[in-house]
Order: structure tokens, then sequence, then C-alpha cells
């Protein structure tokens, strides 16, 4: 099994919609930009937001054990991918890649 980089490139907070639709919440997801975190095979890295892992471990899992070119030619580095988390509130995009030994 393959270790597999999981970079957060980009995160959004969308104020209008959680002041419209969300209950307050004592913990939301603390992932920020630029914020590196490194798999062993497909295990959830510690510290990782839970939600954001059910988003992404089915891709995370395709890399560790050696799939690729997951969109088909989409991704320059065909051993990645670009997966947002489900959150409609605060949605980060994670930059997934194998990391070559």
């Amino acid at each position: 099994m393959k270790r597999i980089k999981i970079t957060a490139v980009r995160k959004a907070r969308y104020d209008d919609l959680i002041e419209k639709y969300e209950n307050p919440i004592e913990h939301a997801c603390d992932i920020e930009e630029g914020q590196v975190f490194i798999t062993e095979g497909w295990q959830k890295p510690e510290g990782f937001c839970d939600s954001a892992w059910e988003s992404i471990s089915p891709f995370v899992m395709t890399l560790a054990y050696g799939g690729e070119n997951i969109y088909d030619g989409w991704m320059k580095n065909k051993k990645s991918a670009m997966i947002s988390c489900n959150d409609g509130f605060r949605p980060v995009s994670f930059y997934i890649e194998t990391v070559e030994e």
C-alpha cells in the first residue's frame, strides 16, 4: 500500500448560508489552507475532519492501492485527485497525491 499526501488547497466559508440554515455548532472543521496530512495506506490521518474524510476516503483508498488516472486524463498528475469535502457551509478542497518512495 502506498502513502498518500493530502493538502488542503482552498477553504471557503458561506456566512449567509450559515446564518440562514445552520444551527449553532460548537466545533466546525478546523482544517486550514496549506495544511498537509500524510496517510499510511488509507487510514484517516490524526486530526483530520471526520466529515471531510468521509468525502475523500474512497479516492485516498484508490490511490493507496495503486489506482491512477481517476479522472481519465483530467489531472496533470495521473496519481492524484482534487476532491472537496461535502460541507456546504465551509467546504475545503483537497489535492490528494501518491507519495513516491
